[in-house]
C-alpha cells in the first residue's frame, strides 16, 4: 500500500503525553515515530478482517488518530471523501468534547484545540478565514465567525477539519459587536443575532434581535424573524449558549439571565442567584443543562469569598447550587486572577475556566468532581499571550451545510 506523508493529510499539530517515574509533564515530539509488533497487532490477523468492520473502527478513531491513519494507503486517505463511510461516521462516530481557543495576540491564522480527556493540545489552521473577521460561536462542528465592521454583519461558517468554509447573507439591521447565538442539528440551521443596533454612526442601543433559519424541508427565513429585546437590559458578554431549545446571555446591572425562546420568537428575563453578590458570571451549557458558573464575594457578611456554579431547573426559573471550588484551591486562583475576571466553557461534562489576561486555566470534571490546573498550550508558551475560548466538537462531516446551496443568493461555499 503507499504511503502519504503526515504534513499533507492532517490539519493537527500534535502533542503526546509522556509519562514516566515521577514526571506527568506533556512534551512535544517530532519527527517519525513506529509501533512494536504486538501479537494484538499481527497482520495475519488484521489483513483478514472484512473492510466494513475495519471501516467502523475508523469511524470511532478522535480526529486526529484518523488523519494519521489517512497517511497509511490510499483508500484510507480517501475516506474522508467517501459518501459511504461519512454516513457511517455520522450514525455511529461517539461525541468529542472539547475546547477551541484563539490569542488575542495572534492574528487569529489558527486556533488551539483542547482535549480535556487527556490533557493534550492541538493546533488547527483558520487560514480559509480573510482578516476583518472574529470567532463568535460554536455548533455541531463548525465554527461561526464574524464581521468585524460595523454596519450588517457578515457570517463564515468553518469548519477547519475540513478546510470549508460558507458565507451566510448580512443581516438586515447595522450592528456594531452583537451578541450571536448559532445551534445546528443534523437538519437546520439557527443563528440569532442580538443587541448593539446602530442608531446613528456613534450610538447604538440594544432594540432588537434578528434571527436565520434554513431546515430540511425547504423552509427558510434569511433574518426575517426580529424581535424587540427587553426594556434596559445591557448583554454582558457577547455571546449566547444554547440549551433546551433556547439561547441564554448574560444581562449586567444588576446581573440576570435573558432567554431567547427559538420557537415562539420571544426574549424573557430569568433572575440570577445572588445577583447582588456575582463577580464575573458566566453561563455555559452541559450535558444539555445550563449552568451558572461566578465568582462571589459578600463583603458586608461573614462568608468566604469563593467560586461557585448553578445548575437552571426544570421549571425554567429557579437555581439550585450544584458545585463550589474548594477553599484553598479557590485562595489559590484568586491570587492569579487578581480581580481581572475570568471567562468560562462548558461543553459535555467539563467546565474550563479561563483567567482573563493571562493563559491560566482550570479545568472541572462534573462527573468526577475533580478540579485539575490545564498545562500550558505549548504553542503559545510566550509572555502576555491571553487565551479566548468556546466549546467545540471536532467532526469529519457537516451534511447540514449543503441546505445552504438551496438558496439562489450571491454568497458562496469555499472548500480547500
Amino acid at each position: 500500500m503507499e504511503g502519504f506523508h503526515p504534513s499533507l493529510t492532517s490539519p493537527f499539530s500534535y502533542t503526546f503525553p509522556i509519562s514516566g517515574a515521577g514526571s506527568s509533564n506533556i512534551t512535544t515530539v517530532t519527527g517519525t515515530y513506529s509501533c512494536t509488533s504486538t501479537p494484538w497487532m499481527n497482520s495475519r490477523i488484521w489483513s483478514k478482517l472484512p473492510q466494513r468492520l475495519l471501516d467502523r473502527v475508523i469511524a470511532f478513531l478522535p480526529p486526529p488518530a484518523f488523519f494519521r491513519a489517512r497517511c497509511v494507503c490510499k483508500r484510507w486517505y480517501a475516506l474522508l471523501f467517501s459518501n459511504t463511510f461519512l454516513e457511517l461516521y455520522l450514525q455511529v462516530s461517539p461525541r468529542r468534547h472539547c475546547g477551541c481557543g484563539h490569542g488575542a495576540a495572534s492574528s487569529c491564522e489558527e486556533g488551539y484545540l483542547f482535549d480535556p480527556n487527556d490533557l493534550t493540545w492541538y493546533r488547527i489552521s483558520f487560514a480559509l478565514v480573510p482578516s476583518g473577521f472574529s470567532p463568535a460561536s460554536s455548533s455541531a462542528g463548525l465554527l461561526c465567525w464574524v464581521s468585524d465592521e460595523a454596519g450588517p454583519k457578515t457570517m463564515l461558517l468553518c469548519n477547519p477539519l475540513l478546510g470549508s468554509l460558507t458565507q451566510l447573507p448580512p443581516t438586515l439591521r447595522p450592528r456594531l459587536f452583537p451578541s450571536i447565538g448559532l445551534t445546528i442539528s443534523p437538519t437546520c440551521i439557527d443563528v440569532t443575532v442580538a443587541g448593539d443596533d446602530m442608531i446613528s454612526p456613534y450610538a447604538v442601543k440594544n432594540l432588537t434581535s434578528e434571527s436565520f433559519h434554513i431546515d430540511g424541508g425547504g423552509f427558510y427565513s434569511l433574518w426575517g424573524t426580529t424581535s424587540s429585546l427587553p426594556r434596559l437590559c445591557s448583554l454582558e458578554s457577547g455571546r449566547m449558549v444554547y440549551a433546551e431549545g433556547k439561547l441564554y446571555c448574560m444581562n449586567c446591572s444588576p446581573f440576570s439571565v435573558l432567554a431567547y425562546d427559538i420557537t415562539s420568537n420571544t426574549w424573557f428575563k430569568i433572575q440570577a442567584p445572588m445577583r447582588r453578590f456575582l463577580r464575573s458570571p458566566n453561563l455555559v451549557e452541559c450535558k444539555g443543562k445550563l449552568l451558572l458558573v461566578a465568582a462571589v464575594e459578600k463583603s458586608k457578611l461573614n462568608v468566604p469569598k469563593s467560586l461557585r456554579v448553578w445548575s437552571l431547573q426544570a421549571c425554567g426559573t429557579m437555581w439550585v447550587e450544584s458545585e463550589r471550588m474548594p477553599q484553598q484551591l479557590y485562595i489559590q486562583f484568586a491570587e492569579l486572577e487578581d480581580g481581572n475576571g475570568f471567562e468560562c466553557v462548558g461543553h459535555g461534562e467539563f467546565i474550563v475556566i479561563v483567567i482573563r489576561g493571562t493563559d491560566k486555566a482550570l479545568l472541572f470534571d462534573i462527573c468526577r468532581k475533580r478540579w485539575h490546573w490545564i498545562p500550558p498550550c505549548p504553542y503559545t508558551a510566550h509572555d502576555g499571550y491571553e487565551l479566548h475560548g468556546f466549546a467545540y466538537e471536532p467532526r469529519l462531516a457537516t451534511p447540514v451545510t449543503g441546505l445552504l446551496d438551496q438558496l439562489a443568493l450571491p454568497f458562496q461555499s469555499f472548500n480547500a
